[in-house]
């Protein structure tokens, strides 16, 4: 599998995952809305009572704390989703087969050296990007490939860093996979304030 179209698999993936997240947001946000409506009117049942008390400004304040509670509440669901599809994500990329990974950063590894003289940090638990890997990586750079496997090792879950000098390029799981919730997240918040 060529490297472009193992990151055409996994953006197909991630956009996948992320058209999933949505369908799963809109039907909890339908049960969400219908729950939060019946509060909603018990919270306008309260307002009307202490509207006839304390008149207009009274009741429009409560009605705006009720709907700031219930925006909160739907915003917190949609966090506890994105949450669990994003731990899902992570534990099916570190599933991965060997070969599967192994091409994955391998072509990642292509794509992110600089100079062929970068020294290559793994996770302390990873025994899949090992020196086999790097001098395959070393041949398809042909006259730059220097990588060196580091014997430095650090706890960052999958994938590696790429350290030239002071300079380190993390291409760990984590930054791959907050990259892209972090574009979720933009996307639910503009669901969020355009309602």
């Amino acid at each position: 599998m060529e490297a472009k179209q193992v990151v055409d698999k996994i953006l197909a993936d991630a956009q996948a995952e992320a058209e999933k997240i949505k369908k799963q947001i809109k039907t909890n946000e339908a049960a969400e809305q219908a729950k939060l409506n019946e509060q909603l009117d018990e919270y306008k049942k309260q307002t009307d009572v202490l509207a006839k008390k304390a008149g207009e400004d009274e009741q429009s304040h409560i009605l705006a704390a009720a709907r700031m509670d219930i925006a909160k509440q739907l915003l917190a669901e949609k966090r506890k989703i994105l949450d669990e599809a994003f731990e899902q994500a992570r534990q099916q990329l570190r599933d991965l087969p060997d070969e599967e990974y192994r091409a994955l950063f391998t072509k990642m590894m292509l794509e992110t050296v600089e100079t062929g003289n970068e020294e290559v940090i793994v996770d302390k638990n990873d025994n899949r990007i090992n020196q086999d890997l790097i001098d395959q990586v070393n041949q398809k750079l042909s006259s730059i490939g220097n990588l060196k496997l580091s014997a430095q090792k650090q706890d960052i879950g999958a994938g590696f860093i790429l350290k030239r000098g002071q300079i380190k390029t993390n291409v760990s799981l984590t930054v791959l996979l907050n990259q892209a919730r972090k574009e979720l997240e933009i996307d639910l918040a503009k669901e969020l304030f355009e309602d």
